[in-house]
């Protein structure tokens, strides 16, 4: 049967191979918006964070983390409370709650639904005529909905579930700014979950009630934004942007300019904010994007948040799901510790530029990264079908298994524990090794191609007598003939 180069194939395999699970529990049905990570699926996640965090701290950058449970007084000077809110109709009949821009996107694609009021969004439905989807009842007025997940802690203290990690960092400032020793920027990053009480949670795990955030953040003053040395370093790097005012003309397609030439024709205003563009782009293609499915896509004003200076999302454009963020990047100005300084009563006020006179609240440069959102559009563009094989090319570094070890027999004890010698010879050497004694060779081969694994080692007959294996690489069937002494240094170097 003739395997199909098709999304099915693709969402098949995600479960087959122990990608992506659920809704979870599924033995019970399932709950909306959680999903599980089989081995493979985190096995590529663990493998992404570590390269994050190897790249971060590369560039300066240190660790936190914190509580995923805070006190309502943190969300309240935060904003949270007052504007976490998503537009919503709720059918007056049937109860049905649609999130109101995403279903008016989805009936009428060929108008632009971001930056509309309510007014706006229900006077289009009312003029479509749009319908519940369930019940078939006229839609009427739009309501607020509060995405925060409310809790007890204690003897009766309210508190919340954090929506995102960025917030926990912020409250970090005094300890971070006495750790860093007064030396700016302060570059940190934080890893952990978030929980957002989503309407209607979909497109497996890119829109999730519990999911992973990537955070990270600079405080920097004003002077150093338009003078920041580490920009001059990259300023000749090209990237793929689409500002907003081309988005106007209806022109959807990225231009591709250094962040030199962003500065000198006001695409980008701020050295430093540009650092972070190059930045987020930067570990997003370490691994493994084909650069044509990127882009770094502006908001325009309308879209762009009260406190906002500017905010690029990163994009990858998946077959699915059309151009899907994986990245926001934001210059958040003082806002953040602006408002915590006033609900918490300390002062964030600090010397930051040449003048030590001169004490100003730090603005935040922040680049926050959706971790499940990059394990889909990494599977999704890295997914093929060829001669009837499906593979996944994922960048070696990051694959779940670097090696898979098989004996071309199980049935021969010699052969089978010297692969078995062999699988524990990478383990020992730390390399991520997987045994498989079971099935045909093909289809072994055909399961560590669905799994991504680079190279596939075979032990036969011949092993026996000169220790020699036959290493298959996974993109183009190739094999080679290689010393059992010689495998790490071959596979090191390819």
């Amino acid at each position: 049967m003739k395997i199909a180069d098709n999304i099915e194939t693709f969402n098949s395999l995600l479960r087959r191979r122990g990608f992506i699970w659920g809704p979870s529990p599924e033995i019970y049905g399932g709950l909306a918006g959680f999903y599980s990570y089989g081995p493979a699926g985190k096995a590529l996640k663990n493998n992404i964070l570590s390269k994050f965090r190897l790249e971060l701290r590369a560039f300066g950058f240190s660790e936190v983390e914190c509580p995923q449970i805070l006190p309502e007084i943190v969300w309240e000077a935060s904003g949270h409370l007052e504007r976490f809110i998503d537009p919503v109709f709720r059918c007056q009949e049937c109860e049905t709650m649609l999130r109101a821009d995403k279903f008016l996107q989805e009936q009428l694609p060929n108008t632009t639904i971001e930056g509309l009021t309510f007014e706006e969004m229900e006077a289009l439905a009312l003029s479509h005529k749009l319908r519940c989807p369930k019940c078939d009842t006229p839609l009427g007025k739009i309501e607020e909905y509060n995405l925060m997940l409310k809790t007890s802690v204690g003897n009766g203290t309210t508190a919340y579930l954090r929506p995102e990690t960025a917030t926990t960092t912020y409250l970090l400032f005094n300890r971070l700014n006495q750790d860093a020793r007064r030396q700016y920027p302060i570059k940190v990053f934080q890893y952990g979950k978030a929980y957002r009480n989503e309407i209607s949670p979909r497109q497996l795990v890119l829109r999730m009630r519990a999911f992973d955030q990537f955070e990270i953040q600079l405080f920097i003053g004003k002077e150093q934004e338009y003078n920041y040395e580490e920009y001059d370093e990259f300023n000749q790097e090209e990237l793929p942007l689409l500002d907003w005012q081309t988005q106007e003309k209806n022109v959807l397609v990225p231009n591709r300019i250094s962040l030199k030439q962003a500065i000198k024709t006001n695409v980008l205003k701020k050295p430093a904010f540009a650092y972070c563009l190059f930045l987020g782009y930067y570990l997003t293609s370490k691994l493994g994007f084909p650069d044509e499915l990127i882009r770094l896509r502006q908001h325009s004003p309308q879209e762009m948040a009260h406190y906002a200076d500017d905010a690029w999302d990163l994009e990858i454009n998946t077959k699915q799901f059309g151009w899907v963020e994986i990245c926001g990047i934001h210059d958040r100005t003082d806002y953040d510790l602006k408002r915590h300084g006033q609900f918490s009563k300390q002062n964030f006020k600090i010397a930051m530029g040449t003048d030590q006179k001169l004490k100003e609240i730090p603005q935040i440069l922040e680049i926050a990264f959706g971790p499940d959102r990059i394990i889909y559009t990494l599977l999704e563009s890295n997914f093929c079908v060829e001669d009837e094989r499906i593979i996944l090319k994922i960048e070696p570094s990051i694959a779940p298994n670097l090696v898979a070890v098989f004996p071309l027999v199980k049935n021969k004890e010699k052969i089978f524990n010297l692969a078995k010698k062999v699988h524990r010879l990478l383990l020992d050497s730390r390399i991520s090794s997987f045994f498989d004694s079971a099935g045909s060779i093909g289809k072994r081969y055909r399961r560590q191609d669905e799994l991504g694994t680079p190279y596939c080692i075979t032990i036969d007959y011949d092993s026996l007598d000169d220790n020699t294996v036959t290493i298959r690489h996974r993109d183009t069937m190739e094999q080679k003939r290689v010393l059992i002494s010689e495998i790490l240094e071959y596979i090191n170097k390819n």
